[in-house]
C-alpha cells in the first residue's frame, strides 16, 4: 500500500472482530515503534503487549463513564508507558523547557498505528483509562500515557470520510 493511501485509510477502529492477531502481526508493528524516531534516540518508551485475559483486563481499565464500550471485542492492546530519558536528552529537555517524552511516545504510536494498517490490522490510540488500576495490574512504576487497541475490523465497518481542518487552516508559507 502507498503511503498516501495508508493515511488516507488508517482510522481509530470503534468496530473490532475478536479475531487473535497472530504474534508476527504484532511483533511488525513493535518493530515500527521501535524504528520510531527518539530525541536523542533515547526511546523513552515500553510497550506491555496484552492478550487473553490479561488483554480483557487492560479493556476493562478503558471503559467507564460510557466511554471505550468498543474496547470489550478488541483482542490485543499495548500499553505505551513512559521510561527515563538518556542523559542527552534530559539535558536538553532541561535547557529547552521541552517533553519530549511525550513527543518520541507519540511517534512511535503513529508508526506503530501505520504498521499496522499496513498490515490489515485496526487501531484505536485511547487516551482515556484508568491509569492508577492500569499501572497495578501491569506493575508499571512510570506513567502509563497511551493504550493501543489492535485487531481486526468487524466485517463491514466501513472507512468513514476524515473530517479534518483544511490546509489553510492548519499551514502556512512563510519566507
Amino acid at each position: 500500500m502507498d503511503f498516501e493511501t495508508l493515511i488516507k485509510t488508517r482510522q481509530s477502529c470503534r468496530n473490532f472482530s475478536e479475531k487473535p492477531v497472530p504474534r508476527p502481526e504484532i511483533e511488525a508493528c513493535l518493530e515500527a515503534a521501535r524504528l520510531a524516531p527518539s530525541a536523542c534516540n533515547a526511546q523513552p518508551l515500553y510497550l506491555s503487549v496484552c492478550t487473553g485475559a490479561l488483554g480483557a483486563q487492560v479493556g476493562a481499565c478503558t471503559r467507564s463513564m460510557g466511554m471505550n464500550g468498543f474496547t470489550e471485542k478488541v483482542p490485543c492492546f499495548v500499553v505505551v508507558s513512559e521510561q527515563s530519558y538518556n542523559a542527552t536528552a534530559a539535558m536538553g529537555s532541561r535547557v529547552k523547557d521541552q517533553d519530549y517524552r511525550s513527543i518520541d511516545i507519540g511517534i512511535a504510536s503513529a508508526h506503530l498505528v501505520l504498521a499496522a494498517a499496513e498490515r490489515g490490522l485496526a487501531s484505536c490510540i485511547l487516551g482515556w483509562f484508568d491509569e492508577k488500576k492500569l499501572r497495578e495490574l501491569l506493575s508499571v512504576k512510570g506513567r502509563i500515557r497511551l493504550v493501543i487497541a489492535l485487531g481486526y475490523a468487524a466485517e463491514g465497518d466501513p472507512i468513514r470520510p476524515k473530517k479534518r481542518k483544511t490546509l489553510d487552516e492548519l499551514a502556512d508559507f512563510r519566507q
